[in-house]
This record gives structure tokens, C-alpha cells and sequence, in this order.
């Protein structure tokens, strides 16, 4: 009689999988500490290297590492696209299993960052760490500073793990991630990793200036009328996942949407001596501002959700036209940065700023109030122009998803094994912890009226608008993010890189 012994190749790939996340953080680091620097060898050239539309010297760098490490099985699985976007793909061409039939996951991170700020990271740091260069001397590191200005920062005897720099939360630590899960994913191919799976990643330009810009380009220009095989099932976006308080590297499962409200105050200008003679839109517009903001303080006119937590608006920029410093000024405009919950209209919300009594004083008294949603039409670093409307759509993945599911099971599976127990405050955490961003993502370029998915992708109908489960897992504490001494514990990078490999065919398995 001839016994068969059933080997659970299931357990053997999660195995492989959390071996090679965790052997290969060094690497990750090290392509990490790179893409931060980047930018230091091109800002006296151009002051904007790294920032949104100026991103291309770290795009190249990230292009010929994908290549190297063997993060895609030929060179011509890795290309910029018309929009500017970092793209390649990773499968296994002899599964036997037709491409239209296959689950597309889709990874996105972007790899542009705000502003660095070098000048005040010195005077405020006092010079031990630099926004590209990291840690450059441990012994001028103004301590008490970082431990105030930062959410969450682990004790300085595990800083040794820590990556300095702008950008290190926000978002590049999450495209390395991508890069190093879909070397591990190419190397397992033998092992079933991406049976039945097509990984499609992507490293978006212009994120921070246009939230969702690379994934509207993908909904104008090459989704519509695409093969099954360029569609996703499902996005997963490598923002930062962890919060100061909660954990890091949750599992996200929506955001409240955003939009830019602009007011621009038209007075009249004059000599300042004779202010009688002109209608000052300085001063109208910041009575505006002053309302507004009590508005919000008093909750007037914001919804919450339970899940997604309550709507908000800041004032967040503003530029004045005026002749000099001794006249009425000409026109004052500025911006409000309105977080939109479930349930609120961004029509609404301009329209709750037109009605404040601030601004018909201002029109009464014969000043020109314009309040609209501006358009974005600065150009990317390959000359493609969006021209879109600065309004940006919340989403939520329900709970009840597939995509909610194996994301769970393959934490679980490869993660959970790897993290000790016990994390407080910002640490890691062996259990999945299945929460919300506070912040934006490229996720708010995938909502859409017009395009209509295959029935079999599952895409989620909200309202008017359908997009893909879309679920987060990045390295990186929200908190830290656009803040000086931004950084991110290298100690989650294995569970993050993990989770990328092994989510694919968790998911196909559902």
C-alpha cells in the first residue's frame, strides 16, 4: 500500500516569505537611505528636486535598482508611462492560467515629498540630522526637540534602526516596499507565489501637489477600454499605516475624502495713508478666515462618520496682490484645506463657505468674493497636465470585502509570526489591527463615474461613483509625516514586505 503525505505548500511559502522580508530589510534600508539622499546632488540646480513634478532623478534611481535587484524578470518590465509614473509588472508566464483570468493586484505608493525644509532641520535639530543625509552626527541631536515635534519615537537605544529624512514616512519607505515584496515574489515564482496573480506597481508622481493624480491619469487615458489583465481587483496603497497611539502598520480600509476651497477677495487698492479711498480684501478676507474657523471650532455645518471620523477645514495657504507694503492691497487669496466624511458634498461645502455673513458683508460692501474649487494644472515632470478639479473622493472598502479578509489571513500568516508581543504606544503589533487613515492617499484618484469594470473585478459601487477595494499597509507613524525630523522604524519593513508578497494569492484564494 503506497501512503501519500500531503506537504502544506501553503505554510511553505509563508515560510519562504517572512525569511527573505526579514533578510532583505537591509537591502530595503539601503535603497531607502538612496532615494532620501537623491535630491542633495540636484537642488543647486533645481531647488525643487524630489518634490511633486521634479521627482525624476529618484525615478531613475528607483527604475535602474528595480532592474538590478531582479525585481522584474526582463528590463522591459519596468517603464515611466505618458503621465510620469514609475510602473512595473511582475507574474508568472507559464502558471497556465489565462492572463484575463488572473487577479491583478495593484501596489502604489508615490515617490514624490514635501518640501525638506533643510535650514529649519538644522536650527532646530541643531545639525546632527539632515533631511537627505540622515543621521549625521548623534552628539548634536537636540533630543527634547525631536521627542515634542514627532508622534512617536522609539526609545534612543533602538534608534540604531531608525532612517532619517523627508520623505522616510511619507512615502518612500512604502515604494521600497514594493520594490523589495516584488523581488521576493519574482524569486518564489517557482513556489506558487503569483500563481493565478498579476502584480501591477506603480511609484506615482506628483501625489503631494495633486493627491490621486497618477491613478486619474490610469482611469482617463489607459483603463478605458483595457484587457481584463490591466484592470485591479484590488489597489493596495503603501502610505504609512501607523499611528502613535494605536500601532504601527495597520491594515486601512478607507479616508475621508479632501478638496482645496479657493477665495479670492478683489478690493480696490490705494495709497495706504488714505485708506478710505479703497476696499481693503485683506482685512475682508481675514474676517473670513476668522469665521470660518469658529464655524468649524463650533461644528457648524461638518458631519461625522463613525468609521471615518468627522469632517474638517483649515485655512492652509493664501498670496496677496498688492503694490507695496504701505498700500491697500488688491486682491487677497487664499485657501482652505476641507476634509470631506462620508455624507458630505463638496458642492455643499463651497457652498458653505459662499454663505458665511463675512463674505456677503464683503460683497455688500462692494468687494468681488469668488469661492470655487481651483484647478491643477501645473505640469509633470514628462509635460502630461491633468487639469482636474482639486476634489478628491473618500472611499471605504467594506469590512465585508474579500479584499478585508485576505488581508487579515496573510498579516496573520507571514507577520504575525515575525512581531513580538506586547507593542505599545507606536510599536508593532502581532495582531491585525484593521483601522482608517486620518490623512490623504493616492486611492482618492481611483473613484470614477465613467469607467465600468468588469463584473468579476468586484468593484465597489458608492454613490455615483465605483472604484476598487482598496486597502493600505505602509511603513511609517501618520504623525511623523511632513515634519521635521520625519523618520520610520526599519523594523517594519519586514512585516510590510511580507504582507505585499503574500497578499496576491491570499487574495485569489478567496
Amino acid at each position: 500500500m503506497t501512503t501519500t503525505i500531503e506537504i502544506d505548500t501553503t505554510t511553505i511559502l509563508d515560510e519562504k516569505i517572512s525569511t527573505l522580508a526579514q533578510q532583505y530589510r537591509t537591502l530595503a534600508v539601503d535603497i531607502l537611505k538612496e532615494a532620501i539622499r537623491i535630491p542633495a546632488d540636484h537642488i543647486d540646480s533645481d531647488p525643487r528636486c524630489g518634490l511633486s513634478n521634479h521627482e525624476l532623478p529618484r525615478l531613475e534611481y528607483l527604475k535602474k535598482t528595480i532592474v538590478e535587484i531582479g525585481a522584474v524578470e526582463f528590463p522591459e518590465d519596468v517603464w515611466f508611462d505618458t503621465f510620469g509614473n514609475l510602473c512595473w509588472v511582475v507574474l508568472d508566464r507559464h502558471d497556465g492560467i489565462a492572463a484575463a483570468e488572473k487577479s491583478v493586484i495593484m501596489l502604489d505608493g508615490h515617490t514624490d515629498t514635501v518640501n525638506a525644509l533643510r535650514t529649519r532641520w538644522h536650527e532646530a535639530i541643531g545639525g546632527g540630522i539632515d533631511p537627505y543625509l540622515g543621521m549625521t552626527d548623534p552628539a548634536k541631536v537636540n533630543r527634547a526637540f525631536l521627542s515634542k515635534e514627532l508622534g512617536y519615537l522609539p526609545p534612543e537605544s533602538e534608534w540604531p534602526y531608525l532612517v532619517w529624512g523627508r520623505g522616510a514616512a511619507d512615502q518612500l519607505a512604502g515604494v521600497v516596499s514594493q520594490i523589495v515584496a516584488t523581488k521576493i515574489l519574482n524569486e518564489l515564482r517557482g513556489d506558487g507565489a503569483l500563481r493565478g496573480v498579476i502584480v501591477r506597481a506603480y511609484g506615482t508622481a506628483a501625489e503631494e501637489d495633486n493627491d490621486g493624480g497618477g491613478p486619474m491619469y490610469l482611469l482617463r487615458e489607459e483603463l478605458p477600454g483595457a484587457p481584463a489583465d490591466r484592470v485591479p481587483d484590488v489597489v493596495i496603497l503603501t502610505e504609512g499605516t501607523g499611528c502613535a497611539n494605536l500601532g504601527a502598520v495597520g491594515i486601512y480600509r478607507g479616508q475621508r475624502g479632501r478638496m482645496q476651497i479657493e477665495v479670492e477677495v478683489t478690493g480696490k487698492s490705494c495709497h495706504g495713508s488714505m485708506p478710505w479711498e479703497g476696499r481693503n480684501p485683506l482685512e475682508y478676507g481675514a474676517a473670513i478666515i476668522v469665521e470660518a474657523a469658529q464655524r468649524y471650532n463650533d461644528g457648524d455645518g461638518f458631519k461625522r462618520d463613525a468609521f471615518l471620523g468627522g469632517g474638517t477645514r483649515t485655512a492652509s495657504w493664501v498670496t496677496l496682490s498688492t503694490p507695496s507694503d504701505c498700500a491697500v492691497p488688491e486682491r487677497f487669496t487664499f485657501r482652505f484645506d476641507r476634509r470631506l466624511t462620508a455624507g458630505e458634498d463638496p458642492d455643499d461645502a463651497l457652498f458653505d463657505v459662499r454663505s458665511l455673513p463675512s463674505v456677503q458683508k464683503a460683497i455688500a460692501d462692494g468687494l468681488q468674493v469668488d469661492v470655487r474649487a481651483p484647478l491643477y494644472c501645473e505640469a509633470t515632470w514628462r509635460g502630461y497636465r491633468l487639469n482636474n478639479a482639486q476634489i478628491y473622493p473618500g472611499w471605504v472598502t467594506p469590512e465585508s470585502h474579500p479584499a478585508v479578509s485576505a488581508a487579515v489571513d496573510a498579516y496573520t500568516r507571514v507577520a504575525s509570526p515575525m512581531i513580538p508581543a506586547g507593542g505599545t504606544r507606536g510599536q508593532l503589533r502581532r495582531e491585525p489591527r484593521v483601522a482608517r487613515w486620518i490623512f490623504s492617499t493616492d486611492g482618492v484618484g481611483f473613484p470614477t463615474r465613467d469607467f465600468v469594470p468588469p463584473p468579476s473585478k468586484r468593484w465597489i459601487r458608492d454613490g455615483a461613483f465605483r472604484y476598487p477595494a482598496m486597502l493600505g499597509i505602509g511603513p511609517g507613524i501618520e504623525q511623523n509625516t511632513h515634519k521635521i525630523g520625519e523618520c520610520m522604524d526599519s523594523r517594519e519593513f519586514p512585516p510590510v514586505i511580507a504582507f505585499l508578497a503574500r497578499f496576491p494569492t491570499a487574495y485569489r484564494a478567496m
